[in-house]
């Protein structure tokens, strides 16, 4: 084949199929998992804060260091294999090691994360899981362990992938502080498939736990939202009143929309990110290949009942906020229509009351242009007198005729001179 130009990116994109790989692990094994998420601004956080504390982890132990920039990495611990991943809110660590603890559960094989490590990650928890991975005996001993480790009524076991393992856990937080949940695989169960079955009971739960963040968020905002709708409607309905004046209406209903858009953007990421994370956990638990355990419910039924009503609330608070979103802005496009239309009819007005003065100011001038003809007539008529007095004699005229004659030929040639100018002017 002749040469030719890669894309920069192709060979990073395509090992990108490849970059988190399964764990490969036995049965019995032990499994303990940790994800921590900063509190606020998790998506811009500083993520060199997580490579940093991975690192110090590493170093405890002397195993070789991430590329820099990594997202994922694996090292062995002493007798544990780490698999470290970075995602878009979360850092997570899982930990596995063969072999089991006689005590189930017991939180001594959670310190091989060190305590003082733990005090400094860059972020808190928001889930931790310890898992048990044994091989699978008859039903009626699982029913029996189950019995002993898990809380019955919250329970979900299920047997999955073609019946080559049986899961459970009941999503509650043992004194100690993590999650339990146990696997029991057939002997004939490859070890990538336990880790599949391993690494997908950790993703339901974790991703579980992150949609979660919604429901407090939409639980936390139903009153500010309740609020609002009231406030709403009560602007709604002085709309439909004379009492308040418009502009003091439209002001009020001004804030509101602002307060609603400023609410909604505020809590979109968190809303679009819980949709996202129900989706997860529901694919996730399609890949189990659920089959049910006689007298058990499975993980779909259970979060059919415990988990659904949270994401349902979600997605009503949010479709609720979008709804009194429109509703404002509809509410204000009318009010703003009515102000506009308040303000012409006293434009018109106004216009119509300068009409008339304007005709008023326009008569006023004719008046005025009236008496001023008389006026200047006047003066003509004094100044034309003493102008033809001298003649009045050899005419035979008294003074008082001579000034009767020319009366009105000057009025008449004043008026004529005062036409002609207000002609020029318009």
């Amino acid at each position: 084949m002749p040469p030719i130009q890669d894309h920069p990116l192709r060979y990073q994109l395509a090992n990108e199929l490849h970059a988190r790989p399964f764990p490969t692990m036995k049965s019995p094994s032990t499994v303990i998992y940790l994800a921590v998420k900063q509190p606020e601004e998790a998506v811009h956080r500083d993520r060199g804060l997580d490579l940093a504390h991975l690192i110090d982890l590493l170093d405890r132990h002397g195993a070789p260091h991430p590329k820099p920039g990594a997202t994922h990495h694996a090292a062995q611990l002493g007798r544990h294999t780490l698999k470290w991943e970075q995602h878009t809110e979360f850092v997570s660590y899982t930990l596995y090691s063969d072999g089991v603890s006689e005590r189930p559960f017991d939180p001594v094989d959670f310190e091989v994360l060190p305590g003082d490590w733990l005090e400094q990650a860059p972020g808190q928890r928001i889930t931790s899981l310890m898992l048990r991975v044994l091989p699978r005996p008859d039903t009626a001993e699982i029913k029996s362990k189950l019995q002993d480790w898990l809380v019955p009524e919250s329970m979900a076991v299920s047997q999955v992938l073609d019946d080559n393992a049986v899961v459970a856990g009941d999503f509650r937080i043992d004194p100690a502080g993590h999650m339990r949940f146990a696997a029991f695989v057939n002997r004939e169960t490859g070890s990538r498939r336990i880790g599949r079955i391993v690494q997908r009971l950790c993703e339901i739960e974790t991703y579980r736990a992150m949609s979660m963040l919604g429901f407090s968020r939409a639980r936390g905002l139903s009153p500010t939202i309740g609020g609002l709708d009231t406030h709403l409607s009560e602007i709604m309905a002085e709309m439909t009143g004379s009492n308040v004046p418009a502009e003091q209406t439209l002001s009020h209903l001004l804030t509101v929309s602002a307060e609603l858009e400023a609410m909604a953007a505020r809590a979109a990421f968190r809303f679009g990110a819980t949709g996202a994370y129900e989706a997860l956990v529901n694919q996730r638990i399609r890949l189990l290949r659920e089959e049910r355990l006689e007298g058990f419910q499975t993980f779909a039924e259970f979060m059919l009942r415990r988990y659904e009503p949270a994401m349902r609330t979600v997605k009503s608070t949010e479709k609720r906020l979008v709804t009194l979103a429109d509703r404002a802005r509809r509410a204000g496009e009318l009010l703003r229509t009515r102000v506009d239309v308040e303000r012409s009819a006293q434009n018109q007005a106004l216009l119509e009351s300068m009409d008339r003065r304007a005709d008023m100011a326009l008569r006023l001038q004719h008046t005025v242009e009236g008496l001023s003809v008389v006026a200047i007539s006047y003066y003509a008529v004094s100044l034309a007198s003493y102008a033809l007095y001298p003649l009045a004699g050899p005419l035979g005229l008294s003074k008082g005729m001579m000034t009767a004659l020319i009366t009105l030929p000057v009025v008449g040639l004043v008026w004529l001179a005062v036409r002609r100018i207000r002609k020029g002017l318009h």
